[in-house]
């Protein structure tokens, strides 16, 4: 027998067992539940489809954030240690961008969403609906935008105008 023919012998075998190992898998882990998936799925678009029942206040949102933000985000949201969340309206287009809650985000109920699935940082996804709902209504208050007697739920929020809605230019699959 040719050694040509022990290679490609050898090589055929080879890509049959691979082939067969493939089809099998490696057996790691197990199937996810619908149970598993939900508690994931969370995301809330600009529409506020999504957002979870309950809702804040302003002042609640002080509560929550003096006990829970304060310490990375600095009194008021003005930063320190971490991203400042407060202020930098009109300074987009200069030089030195101040990229805030107030001055950057295109949609409320985008705040709302990060906030939920991030926030407090080393306990992402504690905080409860109402207190989402309070901590988003007392940053958007910060930033001039609602005025301190306003109540956040899931059909006001969606209607928010934040101050840069028309800085981003959206486009669908077909354009």
């Amino acid at each position: 027998m040719s050694m040509r023919r022990i290679v490609a012998g050898a090589a055929l075998t080879l890509v049959v067992l691979t082939g067969a190992a493939a089809a099998q898998g490696p057996n790691l882990g197990k199937p996810i539940s619908e149970e598993d998936v939900a508690s994931w799925d969370i995301s809330i678009g600009p529409d506020g489809k999504g957002l979870p029942p309950g809702g804040g206040t302003v002042k609640q949102g002080e509560a929550v954030f003096m006990a829970k933000c304060q310490a990375c985000h600095g009194s008021k949201g003005a930063g320190q240690p971490n991203d400042r969340l407060v202020g930098g309206q009109g300074t987009l287009a200069s030089d030195r961008p101040i990229k805030t809650v107030g001055s950057y985000w295109p949609y409320a109920t985008t705040l709302f969403d990060y906030i939920r699935r991030a926030m407090p940082l080393y306990e992402s996804k504690s905080l409860t609906s109402d207190e989402v709902y309070s901590v988003t209504a007392y940053l958007l208050n910060l930033n001039g935008i609602i005025p301190d007697s306003e109540s956040i739920n899931a059909q006001t929020l969606p209607k928010v105008t934040m101050p840069n809605r028309n800085g981003f230019v959206v486009f669908s699959r077909g354009e």
